[in-house]
């Protein structure tokens, strides 16, 4: 398995501050708030780029020099929005005194991202308040070390996801307002509406409370409410406003207040309004309010949701580790697990880090990393991933990687990165909702002096509903999350199918590429020769020749003959010890085994040999037209067999291509191997053009080719030298059981290093990008339509004047569902299932030994 490097910019032991890092963003609302965080990061002096997304509340940073965490911070606070803190843990050694404490401590808060530190004598602990996203724990390492001590990490529950905690609680407040603001709103409606409605309540509030006593008890459980459940819109919008940066709490905190105020006027001091104006709207800001927390509260539960394959990632983690130290066996937190640490694994267990098997063997199942249902035998040498779940047998094993540095780890983190990207079709969501608050804020006002001037009366009462309404109507909501909500659930889900997006750009690229370009070796082969075909001459068995030439073929250094002394072993034969060994170049090789002479090499060797092969040729047709060259076997001077070793294809691989046409895409394969092999391969897979025998440069030119045209180009790759072509591709595809070279160059890995993974990205990526127009269409739609309706151009012709408690409602239903229709990408089905393909589609793959 591979090593997925992280590729954010860290620093190692050298202390050096980070030059890119992602916050988390408390009190973002509206793609308005997004707007305005990134302009107040472009400003900050260092900041080369700087993008934020709405669902993850991100906030990805990168600097063209050191980072300055402080500044980055204050500009997040100045327009109003708090940024995520985490805390780490760390082990002190060395300390003595009280005064070890305050050094300790003063020398934390100096690195940049820490706001706060505490220092334990008697634990020997010390809690660090930073910044989330923007520490590196060698720096928290370093700070200690300069000031005389040693610190080490304690990681207490790797499956404690901070900001996750965080949208939680901000969830429960939301509930527990939702529910006050419901239980008070429903006497101000009864006691309001009700009376309209009910003639029984109107003759209840008349006989008995009166009309001035109704409105003092709407005006007592109103203000509750406002100032209660639904002050935080005040304490965010009235701020933005005044900065001149209006939000959507500044929409909901206008049309409320509005309404709220002109009802307190009406009650208190009549006077003050034009005859017949003496209205109140309690009912009207109570339920706006009410509704929108419940929207709030629905949006927050759903966007919760859209990261739950990190949570399901994280929580697959082992919690403990049986391992040998000092000749003891001892159970340990996972925390605990070192780098060369022996690690002993039972049936059922999962395996707890990163590592290679020393002794025993089993099967193990790898379907979450890789998404392939079968268990993968596992022998001494072989590598083992951390969380997989070991099926059959016992096995130790060293361990490799601990901590951050594991597969899993990195995974994680791949996969957060590529959820917080901005695709380029956001750059539209990004300009419109740039001017779109301020624009609201204008119409409501041209709203509100049309009505007041040119409506019927009373005038006033008008054009405060129509105000209010388009106030709250466009709160631009929907725009902000329909398109990183898409990307969270879509690159999720491809995570949980062991396709990982390195970067969001490609999940937008993939769905438009045209052309499928693949490399041959480890991508459509296995990458490693194998005896693909032993077809005996009459009077001869198998399992014999096979053992004969497998024994001359021990003192052989090439990799044809390897590849047939495994088969050999793999079959269970007795390989045994060659006498007078000869190797004829250019030939073949002779030995003699048991008193048995043998011959094994290319049809030159049999003619000078004098052996006739002339009722083996059509074995040796059909070898050639598969591209594969055919060795010859002759013991006691007579034809035994006709072998072949090839690279054989992988069995998944036919399926994938028939999936990828199917798709409508056009298949190449570009190679350095030789024409006359590549093209049989090709004839055999149905492949469309093949360029052979082309270095890794001739690999990118073959690329620019196929891009004439203006087509969109993927290439999917495995080597060190297909790490220029998968660069250069519009979408690089890796094998994830390729070099770590080539996963570094590409934008998608595939982690089965099955070829199946390629329809199945681009079947999710058309999906992901499909969602993501409905989304984007919902949200333009809803807000082009019903502004207009709001300002009351339906009122002339046909009397019809949208209630703000009505633009509320739609309001909140509009992010909701923009979430719920990203939510129903956790359904995507694999394009094709490799656990599924037909056993006739493998039996393409070469006939196996004695076909």
């Amino acid at each position: 398995m591979v090593s997925l490097i992280a590729s954010n910019e860290r620093s190692s032991t050298d202390g050096a501050r980070p030059r890119s890092f992602s916050l988390f963003i408390k009190g973002m609302n509206c793609a308005s708030c997004v707007n305005r965080v990134e302009k107040a990061l472009s400003i900050v002096p260092g900041v080369r780029s700087a993008t934020v997304n709405l669902a993850t509340e991100h906030a990805n940073v990168t600097f063209s020099e050191p980072a300055d965490v402080n500044a980055v911070v204050r500009a997040i606070k100045d327009v109003g929005y708090e940024v995520g803190t985490e805390n780490i843990d760390l082990s002190i050694e060395g300390m003595s005194c009280a005064s070890c404490v305050n050094r300790i401590e003063t020398a934390l808060k100096t690195v940049p991202g820490v706001s706060d530190a505490a220092v334990n004598l008697a634990t020997g602990k010390a809690t660090v308040k930073a910044v989330s996203g923007t520490i590196v724990i060698a720096d928290l390492e370093t700070a200690v070390a300069g000031a005389g001590y040693t610190a080490h990490r304690v990681v207490l529950d790797e499956t404690v996801d901070q900001e996750a905690d965080a949208r939680e609680r901000e969830a429960r407040g939301l509930r527990r307002a939702v529910l006050l603001a419901a239980l008070l709103t429903v006497p101000v409606v009864a006691l309001e509406m009700g009376a309209y409605l009910i003639p029984a309540i109107e003759a209840f509030v008349l006989s008995y409370l009166g009309l001035q006593a109704s409105w003092y008890l709407q005006f007592v459980l109103t203000t509750i409410i406002l100032f209660g459940p639904g002050l935080r819109f005040f304490q965010k919008g009235l701020p933005a406003l005044l900065r001149r940066a209006p939000d959507m709490n500044s929409l909901v905190a206008l049309g409320t207040g509005a309404a709220w105020l002109y009802s307190v006027v009406a009650t208190f001091v009549p006077g003050l309004l034009p005859e017949g104006t003496r209205h109140v709207y309690f009912e009207a800001a109570a339920v706006i309010t009410t509704l929108i927390l419940l929207g709030r509260y629905l949006e927050a539960h759903a966007k919760g949701r859209t990261s739950e394959a990190i949570k399901r990632l994280m929580g697959l983690q082992a919690r403990t580790a049986r391992i040998q130290r000092d000749g003891e066996t001892l159970e340990v937190p996972l925390e605990e697990v070192r780098v060369g640490d022996l690690v002993l694994v039972r049936p059922g267990e999962k395996i707890a880090v990163d590592g290679e098997v020393t002794e025993g063997a089993s099967f193990v199942d790898e379907s979450m990393i890789t998404g392939e249902p079968m268990p993968v035998g596992k022998k001494p040498n072989d590598t083992v991933v951390g969380a997989t779940i070991n099926k059959t047998g016992s096995f130790s094993f060293r361990a490799t990687r601990v901590g951050r540095d594991t597969v899993l780890a990195q995974i994680i983190q791949m996969v957060e990165r590529a959820q917080a990207a901005k695709l380029p079709i956001q750059a539209l969501v990004d300009k419109v909702t740039a001017w779109f608050v301020p624009a609201v804020m204008a119409i409501a006002v041209i709203t509100f002096l049309v009505w007041f001037g040119f409506g019927p009366d009373p005038a006033l009462t008008f054009a405060l509903a129509a105000a209010v309404t388009v106030l709250i109507i466009a709160c631009p909501c929907a725009m902000g999350l329909a398109t990183p909500t898409s990307i969270m659930v879509g690159i999720g889900r491809g995570a949980e199918m062991g396709i990982l997006f390195r970067n969001g750009e490609a999940l937008q690229t993939l769905r438009q590429v045209e052309v499928i370009a693949l490399d041959k070796t480890g991508t459509l082969t296995k990458g490693r020769p194998e005896l693909t075909d032993l077809v005996t001459a009459n009077g001869f068995e198998r399992d014999t020749v096979l053992e004969l030439v497998a024994a001359v073929e021990t003192r052989s250094e090439h990799p044809i003959g390897e590849a047939i002394v495994d088969a050999a072993k793999e079959a269970g034969l007795a390989v045994g010890t060659p006498e007078a060994f000869e190797a004829i170049p250019g030939f073949g090789v002779s030995a003699t085994i048991g008193g048995r002479a043998i011959a094994v090499g290319a049809d030159r060797l049999m003619v000078r040999l004098g052996i006739g092969i002339e009722h083996l040729s059509s074995v040796a047709a059909r070898l050639g037209d598969e591209g594969k060259s055919p060795l010859y076997a002759a013991i006691d001077g007579q034809l035994a067999a006709i072998l072949a070793v090839a690279d054989p294809i992988k069995p998944t691989t036919p399926a994938a291509i028939e999936a990828l046409h199917r798709l409508g895409l056009k298949i190449a394969m570009i190679t350095g191997d030789n024409r006359r092999t590549a093209e049989a391969i090709a004839r055999r897979l149905g492949i469309d053009e093949v360029v052979a025998e082309v270095l890794p440069d001739g690999k990118v030119t073959a690329l620019h080719r196929f891009r004439e045209h203006g087509r969109k180009v993927a290439f999917v790759g495995d080597g060190i030298n297909d790490a220029p072509a998968l660069a250069e591709a519009d979408v690089g595809v890796a094998i994830g059981t390729g070099t770590d070279v080539a996963i570094e160059s590409a934008d998608v890995v595939l982690m089965s290093g099955e070829l199946t993974g390629v329809p199945n990205a681009i079947g999710l990526s058309r999906s992901t990008m499909s969602n993501i127009k409905q989304n984007l269409f919902w949200a333009f739609a809803y807000n082009t339509a019903l502004i207009p309706v709001a300002a009351g151009v339906l009122y002339p012709p046909f009397g019809v004047l949208l209630s703000p408690m009505l633009a509320a409602a739609a309001m909140a239903f509009s992010s909701v569902f923009v979430v719920t229709n990203a939510l129903r990408l956790k359904r995507f089905r694999p394009t094709i299932e490799t656990g599924a393909i037909n056993n006739d589609i493998k039996s393409i793959e070469a006939k196996p030994i004695g076909g």
